[in-house]
């Protein structure tokens, strides 16, 4: 229900974006949402197979956003503004998962966590960027070469 009011929400603030013409064409087609659904399930699917090799005693933090771009880079798409939001995707999903598997403990809260994210390994940081990246790259280069 979360993920049809955030689709929803997107697609007004590509509506607006567009009436004002700064952007032209702004995931308007099917599969610009398709793509960032595949984003989305391979974030959560990223999120399970991390907590499995985490228990497995590898720490794979890229995990969660390199499914994202996995999910999202396997359908064609001509936006690059669905590439940049498959990259928030990842993002957020290796954030979130980082978040359930080690918050801070001094306060457990997503709210503490989002604002002391600078206090987490340098390591830590990096892989999540990294996923991120990957969450980006993967449509974009799907982008570009449909193109």
């Amino acid at each position: 229900m979360t993920d049809l009011r955030v689709l929803t929400a997107l697609l007004a603030l590509c509506e607006a974006r567009e009436s004002l013409g700064s952007v032209k064409r702004c995931m308007k087609t099917k599969q610009d949402f398709l793509t960032l659904g595949g984003a989305i399930a391979g974030g959560v699917v990223g999120y399970f197979v991390f907590i499995w090799l985490a228990h497995q005693g590898l720490y794979a933090m890229v995990v969660p956003g390199g499914l994202a771009g996995l999910g999202g880079g396997i359908l064609k798409t001509k936006s690059p503004v669905t590439a940049a939001l498959c990259g928030v995707v990842g993002l957020a999903a290796g954030i979130y998962t980082e978040f359930r598997l080690w918050p801070f403990a001094s306060d457990p809260s997503l709210g503490y966590f989002l604002s002391h994210l600078h206090q987490l390994k340098p390591i830590t940081m990096i892989m999540i960027a990294v996923g991120a990246f990957i969450a980006f790259w993967m449509p974009w280069d799907r982008q570009r070469t449909a193109a």
